[in-house]
């Protein structure tokens, strides 16, 4: 038995969830996802809580009964909370700006890069150096950061390009003249 998927989902109290044959759709106070189960997993429903069981022993069932939890878990935190990433910007001349839907980049290239803010997803710039990701998809949010993240990703030589906030980026030494 998976460990991580015999854990019970709790269901805190402004939270709705509904299932509908395959689809379980949580409701919140941040907004509503939904997630297409599995054949050979199920989801009980008691009082406020979630247990997710697999049908049967097979490799696949099994392989998937921890992820449905995990997946069923980030929904239940991200219509409650939500989720954020932090990107810090790293170099001389190096700065972002949030406008509407889109997030504008100089990042010592020639142009700047426009990147479209996906639908579902904020992105905030409190300052020049720092651009905050958010919103209720855990996948979503994480796979925002790392495209913006893509763009300069840091190099090792000067410390220049975007990272994660608290990302340690191990430095090496340049050439030297003999």
């Amino acid at each position: 038995m998976s460990r991580v998927g015999k854990k019970v989902i709790p269901i805190p109290s402004g939270v709705q969830v509904l299932q509908k044959e395959e689809t379980v759709t949580v409701k919140g106070p941040k907004g509503e996802l939904s997630l297409l189960l599995p054949r050979g997993i199920s989801v009980k429903m008691e009082e406020k809580e979630l247990r997710v069981e697999r049908l049967s022993d097979e490799k696949w069932n099994r392989s998937l009964h921890g992820t449905i939890n995990s997946l069923l878990s980030n929904m239940v935190e991200g219509v409650t909370k939500g989720f954020q990433k932090e990107l810090q910007i790293e170099g001389v001349g190096f700065r972002a700006q949030s406008k509407g839907k889109t997030l504008s980049m100089q990042l010592g290239f020639s142009h700047t890069i426009e990147f479209q803010i996906p639908e579902g997803i904020t992105i905030q710039t409190p300052n020049q150096n720092q651009v905050i990701v958010q919103g209720i998809d855990k996948m979503r949010v994480g796979q925002t950061a790392s495209e913006i993240r893509a763009f300069y990703k840091p190099e090792p030589y000067k410390g220049k390009g975007i990272r994660y906030a608290g990302e340690v980026v191990r430095r090496k030494a340049g050439k030297t003249v003999a």
